[in-house]
Formats: structure tokens, sequence, C-alpha cells
């Protein structure tokens, strides 16, 4: 998928490329046929009488015409020629002074029409080249002659994509003698190509990216799934050890109550019934856990609302989980500070909730357990912390340990029994309660979890 998805990349911009090029192409031709028009436009004006006027008076104002040319001209004038022939001679006698009196409003009006007709409407600059002076004498509808060997580093940067343009034609030439050319330079072209396919980009990104999306979704679903493939796998694990035990324990005791020498004895009969009695409520205790979660997920369960006294909760299942504590050689300290303890709620739910905490905070501490949980009025409502100093928590784990089968690493630890559903109910009640759950931990240094309740179950 990979793969396809970069292939699919390049081949995109490929096209992509492909058409700015096309473009291109488009453009250059519609500028050079344009151009040649322009061309043909001025050498017309040639033909005219204004400019056969024009042109003499300047040159005889600036005593540019030699005796010989000025003879030469009086000549072929008196010879009664056409304006035309007059243009063709003057090629001969002063090719520059064909470009030097070019009508420079005709010039850029002829320019502007030409591109208009051709269906560009860019922003251009444009020069008349003359390779006597190796410089522009014409810039942008002005006379720009530079001194030769005097162009400032400015202006040679401001005509630099002039000098370099390649839309260019010859201007006034003949098969001996090259005059000159006309320039056009678009400064914009590019960026105008490239917004020319803009459409096209946008939409191969837009596509390329949603397809990129699902991609991702899809890889990020699959390693969800296999988590959760993997966490099921582990249940199934726990459960069936948590319950080969038990029936393991029934299968014996009932083959001694069988046994001869146990049957006619009354009190071993009680002593193994008991056990069988025992090990079979334990039996049904855990599959009421897996039935109480399947409740839960499909929101099959309703909350008995009552008043209940989060004080009295908190201090009965600190006094029930205090023996286990002490056993271990810790201690549980219980700070009841909730001045208004009372809540509306499930009282058995809650209770359930208080324990399964509690119960967590025993099993995953080492050595002597060190627990402490207490109550307090908090922003209409009733908050209960329950502190642990054991092992600890991943950020990474904090993350999941609401998963539905997930179970934090104990590491070396085998001694913790559970099917990864305590939590997970936990969280389950607390938003039926329109509480909240939040858990800070650090491995090495315990965890800490902190229970809202507010007062009225509508908050």
């Amino acid at each position: 998928m990979s793969a396809a998805l970069l292939g699919i990349g390049v081949t995109q911009f490929v096209w992509i490329k492909a058409q700015v090029n096309l473009n291109e192409k488009n453009f250059d031709d519609k500028v050079v046929m344009a151009m040649n028009k322009v061309k043909t436009r001025l050498q017309k004006d040639t033909d005219t009488k204004d400019f056969v006027n024009n042109y003499l008076s300047f040159k005889n104002k600036e005593r540019q015409l030699s005796f010989e040319n000025t003879k030469l001209i009086s000549s072929l004038l008196s010879k009664d020629q056409s304006y035309h022939q007059f243009a063709e001679n003057l090629r001969t006698i002063d090719p520059e002074g064909l470009l030097e009196n070019i009508n420079k409003e005709n010039l850029d009006r002829y320019i502007k029409e030409e591109l208009e007709d051709q269906g560009i409407s860019l922003k251009f600059d444009y020069g008349v080249y003359s390779n006597k002076h190796n410089d522009f004498v014409i810039r942008n509808g002005n006379f720009a002659v530079q001194v030769e060997g005097n162009s400032s580093p400015a202006y040679v940067g401001a005509t630099r994509g002039l000098y370099d343009s390649k839309y260019k034609v010859q201007l006034f030439n003949d098969e001996e003698s090259l005059t000159g050319y006309l320039k056009i330079f678009f400064p914009s072209k590019r960026s105008w190509l490239w917004a020319s396919v803009l459409p096209s980009m946008l939409s191969s990104f837009l596509f390329t990216s949603l397809i990129l999306l699902c991609f991702a979704y899809t890889i990020f679903v699959i390693f969800r799934q296999k988590k959760v493939s993997e966490m099921k796998t582990d249940f199934i694990n726990n459960m069936t050890h948590e319950f080969k035990t038990p029936i393991a324990t029934i299968s014996l005791a009932t083959d001694s109550i069988t046994n001869d020498t146990v049957i006619s004895n009354v009190d071993k009969v009680k002593r193994f019934a008991s056990i069988i009695k025992q090990e079979n409520k334990r039996m049904l205790n855990q599959v009421e856990k897996v039935l109480q979660m399947a409740r839960i997920d499909k929101k099959d369960f309703d909350l008995k609302l009552t008043n209940v006294n989060l004080n009295d909760v908190v201090f009965q299942a600190s006094e029930n989980a205090r023996l286990k504590v002490t056993h271990r050689d810790g201690y549980l300290n219980t700070q009841l500070n909730a001045v208004h303890p009372m809540v509306e709620g499930d009282l058995t739910h809650i209770s359930n909730i208080v324990h399964n905490l509690l119960d967590n905070a025993e099993k995953y501490s080492n050595n002597s357990p060190q627990i402490s949980i207490r109550t307090e009025n908090y922003n209409e409502g009733v908050m209960v912390e329950i502190s642990d100093k054991g092992i600890g928590m991943t950020k990474e784990s904090v993350k999941h340990i609401f998963d539905k089968f997930y179970r934090v690493h104990t590491g070396n630890r085998h001694d913790v029994k559970g099917f990864g559903l305590g939590l997970s109910y936990v969280k389950a009640l607390m938003n039926a309660h329109k509480g909240n759950i939040q858990v800070e931990s650090e491995i090495g240094k315990g965890s800490t979890f902190t229970l809202f309740f507010p007062f009225k179950f509508s908050d």
C-alpha cells in the first residue's frame, strides 16, 4: 500500500509537470505569434511619409548624417521612390536609424493589442535591443540608450530578465546585417503556469491525502484490534486458570466424599461440602463479573438511586481492606474530611468502585502496602482520593488502564490475579453516575486515583 501511494504520488507529479510544460509551449507559441504580428506592423510604419520625415528631421537635427549619406538620401528621394523603397534602401545606409526612429507609442500599443488578441493578460516588460549599442534603445515605452560601459548595477539588474528572455524577433534585418531585436519578458510567467494547474494539484493532493488518511486509519485499527485480540487471549487464559482451580478443588472434594472412609464421617462430609460450596460461590462470582461487564457494555443496567453517604462507604471499604493490608505489615490511612458527604447514586455500585480501587492498591504494592484514602468536598460534589506507594505505572499504561481486558504488566510478579475488568467497570460506573475519574502514576512511586461524585445525579 505504501509503494502504491508513492507510485501514485510520483505519477501525479509527472502528469502535472507535463501539463505545465504543455501550457508553457502553448503560451510560447502565442507570444511568438503576437511578436511576429508586431514586427509586421512596425515594418508597415516605415512605409509612411511620417516616418521618413521624422527620420530626416531627427538626423539633421542631431547632425548624424554624413555628407555622403545626405547626398545619397537626397538622390533617392529625387528619384521619386515610394516610402517603402526608401525604407528598403535606408537599411543599407543607416540600419540603426530604423530602430532609433520607431514610434514608441505605436510599439507599446501594438504589443498590448497583439498579446490581448492571443488571450495573454500577464504583466510584461519589453524592449528594442540594438546590436550596435549592445543595449536597449527602447524599454517599456521609453528611449533608454545607455552610455557604453556606464550602465549601473541597478539598471542591469532591472533589465536582466529582458536580456535573458527567450522571446525575441529580429527587426528590420536583411541578409547582410542584423540590426536588432524586439524582446519581451513575463516576470510572473512561472507562477502563472503553476497557478493554471492549481485545481489539478489541489484535487490530487486532496484525494491522495484522503487515501493516505484512510490507510493510516486502517493501520491504526489493525494494531488496535491486534492489541484487543491479545488482551482477550490473556483474559481467556486468566479466566480458564481462575475456573480451573475451583473445579479441581471441587473434584477432589467430591472424590473424597465418595470415599468409604469419609462418607461415614459426618464432620468430614460437612467439611468437604463446605469447601465445595465456597469454591462454587467463587466460580459464580467470577462469572457474575464477566456478565456484569457485558451488561454495562450494552447499557443494560439500571442504577438504584438513593442518598449515599460517601464517608460511610469509604469507612466500611477501608475497614474491610485493612485486614489484608495489615496482614502484609502495611497500613491504610483514612481521612473523612467531607463535611457534606451525601451524594445521589447507587450504593452497591459506588461501594464496588471503592472496593476495587482499594483492592488494586493492595495487590500492586510491593512488600508492605502504604495506602491512604480521603474524602473532600469539592466543586459542588464530593472527591474521593485513593493513593498508594506501590509499583506504579508508565504513562503508556495509564492511557489504557480503563480499556476492557487490559492488565498492566507486573514484571516477574505472577501472583496478581484478575480479568482486567475492574478498572473498566470503575470507569463505566463513574460515567453512569455523571462523575469522573483521574489517574496520576509514576513507576516505582505509586498511583493516585481521584474520583468525583456530584451531589445530584442530574448535575
